[in-house]
């Protein structure tokens, strides 16, 4: 067995690359993780999204933001 004072044979250079791992894994990993917590979208952006896709016109969207707007003044 190699003993080099404290390095027990490059042992702390094979830590210095899991440390680096680490670092990297957290700072670089996309944001949509499985079990991580996601922003619930609020009920306008999700009419908003909707309108956007073309899936209702825009009288509808207008009468359910009314809605919306007055149900959040409350």
């Amino acid at each position: 067995m190699l003993y080099d004072s404290y390095h027990f044979a490059g042992m702390h250079l094979i830590w210095w690359f899991v440390w680096g791992m680490l670092v990297f894994w957290i700072f670089a990993i996309p944001y949509k993780i499985p079990g991580q917590r996601m922003r619930r979208e609020t009920p306008l952006e999700i009419l908003q999204r909707r309108f956007a896709s073309g899936d209702m016109k825009n009288e509808e969207y207008e009468e359910k933001k009314k809605l919306l707007e007055t149900e959040k003044n409350k």
